[in-house]
């Protein structure tokens, strides 16, 4: 299993790295004659790296034949999505440097999927709690792509304000653009958010007694921000730093109540849920 670990870590790196280098230079390097070759290698890349992603996972997570989902392994899921996320955004010559800036980042998370990954066989849970924590974790990929997408947005408009003017700014797509990416993801993230919660609620029995009263209940607070920023964008037309920051103030409401909760228990309380 070590060999292999390594074989797929090392693979992971250096696909999504060189996708990433490859579509951040088609950004900063506009003029340049190899920008199609440039273009057709990060395809490659992205896709095999995509390939070897999930393959990886599945060896991480399907264990004896039982679905287990570690805290490292629920991080290299959310690798997964951005990288989904940013293979789909490269489509849009704007957002390319923001499709290598997700491609970096899934490329650390994607290298910790076997780190602590183990060996024994998990209780095996039922198919109520695996779609709660499909839901979960798909709800939390799509509103991390969009809490990156933000922090880029105040980098960028930091940046005009000051006059910094750069080659590495190209990297940045138009700040409308980034806002339009940032809102959208944020609808989206509402929605399946909703769906996790409403089915934790449905699915996950004796709340109390597993200690996830904290984790209800900043997901639901969290939900709320979301909710309001999503309304406050379609009747208000909301933008600017403070949408940011309410969508960023939820984002670490959410990271509390999905990571906190599976440090507590799987650190402290030695439990597993999922």
């Amino acid at each position: 299993m070590t060999s292999r670990v390594s074989v797929f870590q090392i693979t992971i790196l250096f696909l999504y790295v060189g996708a990433a280098f490859a579509l951040a230079y088609t950004r900063t390097s506009p003029g340049d004659d190899r920008l199609k070759q440039l273009l057709i290698a990060a395809v490659t890349l992205s896709v095999a790296a995509i390939a070897v992603h999930i393959l990886m996972l599945h060896r991480a997570v399907m264990i004896n034949g039982t679905f287990s989902l570690t805290l490292t392994s629920a991080l290299s899921v959310i690798g997964l999505q951005l990288a989904l996320i940013a293979a789909m955004a490269a489509f849009d010559r704007t957002l390319r440097g923001v499709s290598a800036i997700l491609f970096l980042i899934a490329a650390s998370l994607g290298s910790l999927t076997y780190v602590y990954a183990g060996t024994s066989s998990p209780a095996p849970l039922t198919w109520q709690i695996q779609t709660h924590i499909a839901l979960s974790m798909f709800a939390y990929g799509l509103l991390t792509a969009g809490a990156i997408v933000g922090v880029l947005a105040i980098i960028q408009d930091r940046r005009l304000r000051s006059g910094q003017l750069s080659p590495l700014n190209r990297l940045f797509a138009p700040l409308e653009t980034t806002e339009r990416l940032l809102f959208g993801v944020a609808t989206a993230g509402f929605i399946v958010l909703l769906m996790s919660v409403l089915s934790g609620i449905m699915f996950v029995e004796n709340l109390f007694a597993q200690h996830l009263v904290h984790k209800t209940a900043l997901s639901l607070l969290a939900l709320v921000m979301f909710g309001v920023l999503v309304i406050g964008r379609q009747l208000a037309g909301w933008r600017g730093k403070s949408a940011v920051y309410l969508y960023l103030g939820g984002f670490v409401l959410l990271g509390l109540a999905y990571f906190g909760s599976r440090y507590i228990l799987e650190e402290l309380l030695n439990r597993s849920w999922g």
